[in-house]
C-alpha cells in the first residue's frame, strides 16, 4: 500500500527500482518462452527484439511515453515475425499502465487508441480468422489503462487527504502561535494596568515623604510622614494583592482558557481580569472612586463625573483601565504640584464616552512622549500606557485619542460601543 500510495515521479530510488523491476519482466518473458506457447520460439533475432524491448522500462517513470514508444518499437517487429505472442505481454503491460497511472485522462485515451489500431492490424495479419484474440487483446489493453486511471485517482485521493490533515495542522500550529501571542499581550497587558499605577503612585508618595523629611528638619510634622509612609504601605498592599490575584488566575488552567477565547470574541482583557485587591472580578466604573482618591493621595485634585448606569462588564472593565492608566500618566507627567484632573463619563449615541484631561505640562515637555508610546519613564524612554489604551478599547470595539489639551495639559477620550439590547439577549 506505502508503494500504491506514493507518487511514482517523486518516488525515491524510482530509477534503481524499475532497472530491478525490468529485470524481473525480463526473467518472466525468458521463461515464457522457454515453456512455449503459440507461435514461434525466439531465435537469435527475437531473443534481441525481446530483451532489447525490456532496456526502456528502466525509465519507465521519467518519460513514460517515450518508454511506451521504445517498447513498442521493439515488441512490433517481435510479433510482425509470429514469434511466441506471450512473451512481450508484460513489458507491454507494465509501460501501458505506467502512462495511464502518471498521465491525464486524454493522454491515456489517445495512448489506448494509438496502441489499440496497431496492435488490432498486425494481429489481422498474423491471425486474420482470430475474432476471439481480437477481443482479448483489446480487453487487456483497456483494462490496463483502467487499472492505471484508477490507481492515479486513488493517489490523488490519498495525496489530498494528506493535504487537507497537513493543511489543518498548520491552521492548529497558526491559531496556538496566536493564542500564545494572544496570552502573552494580554498577561503583559494586564500585569502594567495592575503594577503601574501602583508603583507610580508609591513614588510620589515616596518624594511626598522625602520632601516633608528635608524640607524643615527642625519642625518636623510627623504626623506628615507618618501618613505619607501609611499611604506607601497601603498603596504596596494594594500591588501585592493584585499581583497574587493576577498569578492565581494566570495559574488556573481553565481561567486562562477563559480569557484567551474572550479575547478574540469582544471581551478583551477587562473580563478576564482581576480586581486591585479582592479575588472578584475587575471593577468597573464603580471602581473609578477608588482611582480618584489613589489620585487625590498622590496630591492631585481629581474632579470625577459618572452619568452612565447599566454599562456591561467588558466595557465597563475597559473604560476602568483606561482611566487607570490617564491617572497614572497625568500624576508622573504632570509637572506641577497643584495638578487638576477631570474624569467624565457618560453614554451617549449607544456609546460610553470617556474623558480624562489636566492642567498640566504633559501636553508640552512629555507631549511627544505621551503621544508616541504612552507614559515613559523619569529618563524619557517610552512606555507602552497609550498603546494598552488602545489596545483596551479595540478590546470592546471602541476607539482612543490622546494627546495635547485645547488650552494646556493632556487629553484622553475614548469611545466604548455598547452592546443592543438584542446582542445582549
Amino acid at each position: 500500500m506505502a508503494a500504491i500510495n506514493r507518487e511514482p515521479l517523486t518516488a525515491p530510488h524510482r530509477t534503481r527500482n524499475d532497472a530491478v523491476l525490468a529485470v524481473g519482466v525480463a526473467v518472466l518473458a525468458v521463461a515464457i518462452a522457454l515453456v512455449g506457447g503459440e507461435g514461434t520460439r525466439p531465435d537469435p533475432l527475437g531473443w534481441t527484439l525481446l530483451l532489447a524491448g525490456h532496456v526502456p522500462l528502466v525509465w519507465r517513470r521519467r518519460r513514460p511515453v517515450l518508454v511506451l514508444l521504445g517498447v513498442a518499437a521493439f515488441v512490433a517487429p517481435y510479433h510482425a515475425l509470429d514469434y511466441n505472442h506471450a512473451v512481450p505481454i508484460p513489458a507491454t503491460l507494465l509501460a501501458l499502465y505506467t502512462v495511464a497511472a502518471t498521465g491525464t485522462i486524454r493522454r491515456t485515451l489517445l495512448t489506448a487508441v494509438a496502441v489499440l489500431g496497431p496492435a488490432l492490424i498486425i494481429n489481422s495479419f498474423t491471425n486474420p480468422s482470430g475474432a476471439l484474440e481480437l477481443l482479448r487483446i483489446s480487453g487487456w489493453i483497456i483494462a490496463v489503462l483502467f487499472f492505471g486511471l484508477d490507481v492515479r485517482f486513488y493517489r490523488q485521493y490519498v495525496s489530498s487527504i494528506v493535504e487537507r490533515a497537513e493543511r489543518a495542522e498548520r491552521t492548529r500550529e497558526e491559531e496556538a502561535r496566536r493564542r500564545v501571542a494572544e496570552e502573552r499581550l494580554r498577561i503583559a497587558r494586564d500585569l502594567h494596568d495592575l503594577l503601574a499605577h501602583s508603583i507610580t503612585l508609591i513614588g510620589v508618595q515616596t518624594s511626598v515623604a522625602a520632601h516633608v523629611l528635608t524640607a524643615d528638619p527642625e519642625r518636623l510634622d510627623r504626623k506628615a510622614v507618618a501618613q505619607a509612609l501609611d499611604d506607601i504601605a497601603g498603596t504596596c498592599r494594594t500591588a501585592r494583592g493584585e499581583l497574587r490575584t493576577t498569578l492565581e488566575v494566570l495559574r488556573a488552567h481553565d481561567a486562562v482558557v477563559g480569557v484567551g477565547g474572550d479575547l478574540g470574541a469582544g471581551g478583551g482583557s477587562g473580563s478576564g481580569s482581576v480586581s486591585g485587591d479582592m479575588r472578584g472580578p475587575l471593577p468597573g466604573i464603580d471602581g473609578l472612586a477608588g482611582l480618584a482618591e489613589s489620585g487625590r493621595v498622590a496630591g492631585a485634585t481629581i474632579e470625577l463625573s459618572v452619568r452612565a448606569d447599566g454599562i456591561p462588564p467588558s466595557v465597563g472593565a475597559a473604560a476602568y483601565r483606561i482611566v487607570q492608566e490617564a491617572l497614572t500618566n497625568a500624576v508622573r507627567h504632570g509637572g506641577r504640584e497643584d495638578l487638576t484632573v477631570r474624569v467624565g463619563l457618560w453614554t451617549a449615541d449607544g456609546a460610553l464616552r470617556v474623558s480624562v484631561t489636566d492642567d498640566g505640562t504633559g501636553g508640552g515637555a512629555n507631549g511627544g512622549a505621551n503621544a508616541g508610546g504612552g507614559a515613559g519613564s523619569s529618563d524619557g524612554t517610552p512606555g507602552f500606557g497609550l498603546v494598552g489604551m488602545r489596545e483596551r478599547a479595540r478590546s470592546v470595539g471602541g476607539t482612543l485619542d490622546a494627546g495635547p489639551g485645547p488650552a494646556e495639559g493632556f487629553e484622553v477620550t475614548a469611545t466604548l460601543p455598547l452592546p443592543r439590547e438584542d446582542e445582549v439577549r
